[in-house]
């Protein structure tokens, strides 16, 4: 008979309640259910594990295997613990891959209720440009991508939000003055530092301006410090400036309609570890109440 978990539980509590009585009382079974499984498991050790019927003392070889047995039935709880907390979504683990706008401006809101109900989860947060995104999704390197992600097989991908493209430059430049009456025609011979996310605007006006760019920063941080210096102006979506308006203007153009759109992709649900789902869950009640983006 091979040695099971409930014959070191049981060897367990007699040794540390001191008798098959009150053993039993915490075990929630009958004394000789007890007995009968403590014997059992002396049977298979080959050897008497209490010096007396009383149980109150162990010999030599039981101090031996109660010593083992503290330890394994401590690990089998652990694992049973962390079983049942990952069900739970409790514990685990969550790859989420993100553009910068996005882990600056949205996600801080929605990690904070989700690590205030599962605060054992590991969240790995990492950003990146959309394209590796969805390339870390594709390789089932992430759990979850938001960005301006296209749609690929085997994929769920829900739209999060749309933001207009605008002129961004320090707030105390000049055409931050007259920004109401912007088009892609008055803006002259301004420097425009180009950016990955230019692309996405496909006014024919836009394509002389970006052509004409001799500076292209895929870098957000780097691309914000050059307009920072005054080197030139760019052009993105609201959401990157949306929380340093005390330093740049976001100057939407009176003849552009372009915008950038925003999707959360990872595999079917079925496909997620818990701690995904629940994440999933959330951001979207939060996407529905309105919480996701208030200023937006």
């Amino acid at each position: 008979m091979a040695i099971k978990i409930d014959m070191l539980k049981c060897f367990l509590m007699v040794a540390t309640q001191g008798s098959l009585s009150e053993a039993a009382d915490v075990l929630g079974r009958t004394p000789s259910a007890v007995s009968m499984m403590l014997k059992q498991f002396e049977d298979h050790v080959g050897s008497a594990l209490f010096e007396t019927a009383r149980k109150s003392r162990l010999t030599p070889i039981g101090e031996l295997i109660l010593a083992e047995a503290r330890r394994e039935v401590a690990h089998f709880e652990n694992t049973v613990s962390v079983i049942e907390g990952l069900s739970r979504s409790e514990l685990g683990f969550l790859r989420l891959a993100v553009t910068p706008s996005v882990a600056t401006t949205v996600l801080p809101a929605v990690i904070f209720k989700f690590v205030e109900k599962y605060p054992k989860v590991h969240i790995d947060l990492r950003d990146m440009d959309s394209a590796t995104i969805a390339r870390e999704l594709d390789r089932e390197r992430a759990d979850i991508g938001i960005g301006s992600l296209p749609v690929v097989e085997g994929m769920q991908r829900t739209e999060l939000f749309s933001d207009a493209f605008g002129l961004v430059c320090h707030k105390d430049h000049p055409l931050a003055k007259n920004w109401n009456q912007l088009t892609w025609r008055t803006l002259g011979d301004q420097t425009i530092i180009a950016n990955g996310l230019c692309q996405q605007i496909t006014d024919p006006e836009f394509a002389p301006i970006l052509a004409r760019s001799r500076l292209m920063v895929p870098n957000t941080a780097s691309l914000l410090g050059l307009v920072r210096q005054g080197v030139g102006i760019t052009v993105l979506p609201q959401l990157v400036v949306a929380n340093l308006l005390d330093e740049f203007a976001f100057l939407p153009l009176a003849d552009v309609t372009a915008r950038r759109t925003v999707h959360l992709m990872s595999r079917r649900n079925n496909l997620l570890m818990p701690a995904a789902r629940e994440f999933l869950k959330l951001i979207t009640d939060m996407q529905r109440d309105g919480s996701l983006l208030p200023n937006l």
